[in-house]
């Protein structure tokens, strides 16, 4: 059994009908978390969704790490496949009583792992130089997006101070972090779901020095200063299955504001995902048609991407 699978009770509906496909783990994790208004993120989530809320309160979250042991069951690790740093820049929502996240963007060092998430699963990834460091009990962490003549750049410095402990329900952080969906979007405009499963997040109160954070410039959203919540996670090993479309396509799909959808999303056709499931299409933004951003934004901490 994989030990995502080590415990069920904590989680909100029922594990999904099949077999999980994917796996992986998220290391070295810190949630930065900033409360925005809910009203400003409204057109950058589809109409489906509802932005979700705790106590009249929505947030907006960053969150670093390094991703593990990402392969498709059951194919073992691959190296250099199977392990690079991920940057993600996320909204909350729900549909269906169903709390998940809403990815505003996402970047990786890997272009392999950025191709498949936006073709098979409908993400918005960017390839990015991103260098992840462990100095001492600190995590040494910069990003810059490639061939974006904006850079969007991230640099941090952070690091636990708590033992690791779980989240009660109906506290904030127990909001933020146990959500076992995501939903994205496919090019033809069908809203899907794709489920996740772990144990309960071994959360760490966390401390942050955010140097550079320019990712929600492209969404208008005022996430610069120093954020409301951070929490650190050692390690957690995460069982994913393949998207299903929960909402057919819309009649008239909007485009998420922001994006020059008439010159950064691929043009996809019908196509079949990695499962063999017929699909409409999927999301994702042509890197061709951006400029190379230039290498000395990406600040002191180094280039490993």
């Amino acid at each position: 059994m994989h030990p995502a699978l080590l415990h069920v009770d904590h989680r909100p509906w029922p594990l999904p009908p099949g077999r999980w496909t994917w796996r992986q783990s998220w290391c070295d994790l810190l949630f930065a978390h900033w409360p925005i208004d809910a009203a400003s993120v409204r057109s950058l989530v589809p109409p489906e969704l509802e932005i979700d809320s705790f106590e009249g309160r929505t947030f907006a979250g960053v969150v670093p790490f390094r991703m593990r042991g990402v392969m498709r069951r059951p194919l073992p690790d691959l190296p250099w496949i199977s392990a690079f740093p991920e940057l993600n820049l996320r909204l909350y929502v729900r549909l269906d009583e169903r709390p998940g996240v809403w990815f505003l963007s996402l970047d990786a060092t890997n272009p392999l792992a950025v191709h498949a998430a936006r073709r098979f699963f409908h993400l918005p990834y960017y390839h990015a130089r991103i260098s992840c460091e462990e100095r001492g009990r600190r995590i040494h962490y910069a990003s810059l997006r490639k061939r974006d003549p904006r850079g969007l750049a991230f640099e941090c410095e952070y690091g636990s101070t708590s033992p690791a402990y779980r989240a009660q329900p109906g506290t904030l952080e127990h909001w933020l972090t146990e959500r076992y969906c995501l939903y994205a979007k496919s090019s033809p405009g069908a809203l899907v779901r794709c489920e996740v499963h772990h144990v309960p997040w071994p959360l760490e109160r966390a401390e942050a020095c955010i140097r550079r954070n320019e990712l929600g410039a492209p969404f208008g959203l005022a996430i610069s200063g120093e954020p409301e919540l951070l929490h650190f996670a050692r390690r957690l090993d995460v069982v994913v299955w393949p998207p299903e479309i929960v909402r057919a396509r819309s009649v008239e799909p909007r485009a998420a504001a922001g994006f020059d959808e008439a010159t950064r999303q691929l043009p996809w056709g019908k196509l079949r995902n990695a499962y063999g499931v017929a699909i409409d299409g999927a999301v994702g933004h042509d890197d061709r048609t951006l400029d190379r951003a230039s290498p000395d934004r990406f600040g002191r901490c180094g280039d490993r991407g």
